[in-house]
């Protein structure tokens, strides 16, 4: 069964548009989520809205949004105030411009989703817009609403289809320089710095999320799993953390010398099994001489 479309518009490139469909590329459906439950009866529990300074519960016709001007202080905003100012969307996905992929700063990627065309008769604009891009090699910023909100959105291919990520806002940004500012500029010696790039060449890789590994969502599974089966838990005793390393040169050298060491005791391994091997033979073929004279 194909999943639910999230979002049904059409995307525009000047004058020519086609029909497509949104689909959340995420999803958290498959991680270990736990509920609130009373341990005398095993229900599960409901939250209630409680007014801050009365403890009294709130019923759903007392319930207002607020905002807050000072501490303490709200102005009331009704809800046809609040639906008079949200854009209504016109279920267009508005192609305005192409940028360079690499211009585009990490931090303002949100939510990504998958652009497909919605039908068969959308597929030729479709393939027509994907290549086009393809060939430019450039990623299109576009304006979509979702959700009674505008959101600028980066377009660019993934395989045959198309990859729309939402892009945040300035204002959703911190600035950098409140948490760099204090950062010290120490001297590094040379022999510092090659000790670390060495280290960083050992641990060279390429990206492959596959490999990726939720120790802590597979701990999870394993203790919801043994606790429903009725086994018995067994806490492990806290691990002592060890004392912080005062040289870092030396735990730079410690840190090198720990990825080739073991090459090193292979090799000096492999050096005494051939030896050990070469002696096996010479002690053989003394043998066989001695019995041959005798």
């Amino acid at each position: 069964m194909a999943p639910r479309a999230y979002w049904k518009g059409t995307l525009k490139l000047s004058l020519v548009g086609c029909p497509v469909v949104l689909y959340p590329a995420t999803t958290a459906a498959e991680k270990t989520r736990f509920h609130m439950i009373n341990r005398e009866t095993g229900h599960r529990l409901k939250q209630q809205m409680v007014d801050s300074e009365t403890g009294d519960v709130v019923e759903d016709g007392e319930k207002a949004r607020g905002y807050e001007l000072r501490k303490g202080k709200y102005v009331e905003i009704e809800k046809e105030e609040l639906e008079a100012v949200q854009i209504e969307s016109n279920h267009t996905i508005d192609i305005e411009s192409f940028v360079p992929s690499e211009e585009i700063d990490q931090r303002y990627l949100n939510h990504p989703y998958y652009i497909a065309p919605d039908g068969r008769a959308a597929t030729d604009a479709f393939a027509v817009i994907r290549d086009a891009m393809k060939d430019q090699e450039r990623v299109a910023l576009a304006k979509i609403v979702l959700t009674n909100r505008e959101h600028v959105m980066a377009i660019e291919p993934l395989g045959k289809g198309l990859l729309g990520t939402t892009l945040r806002y300035p204002y959703e940004l911190r600035d950098e320089d409140q948490f760099f500012d204090d950062i010290k500029s120490p001297k590094i010696t040379k022999d510092m710095v090659e000790l670390a790039g060495h280290i960083l060449h050992t641990k060279a890789a390429h990206f492959n999320p596959s490999k990726f590994k939720d120790e802590y969502e597979d701990a999870l599974k394993a203790l919801v799993k043994r606790k429903a089966s009725g086994k018995k838990i067994e806490l492990p005793e806290p691990e002592e953390r060890p004392s912080n390393v005062v040289s870092l040169m030396d735990a730079l050298k410690q840190s090198l010398k720990g990825r080739g060491g073991r090459k090193t005791a292979t090799k000096s391994h492999a050096r005494r099994a051939t030896g050990s091997h070469r002696n096996t033979k010479k002690t053989q073929r003394s043998t066989a001489r001695h019995r041959k004279a005798g």
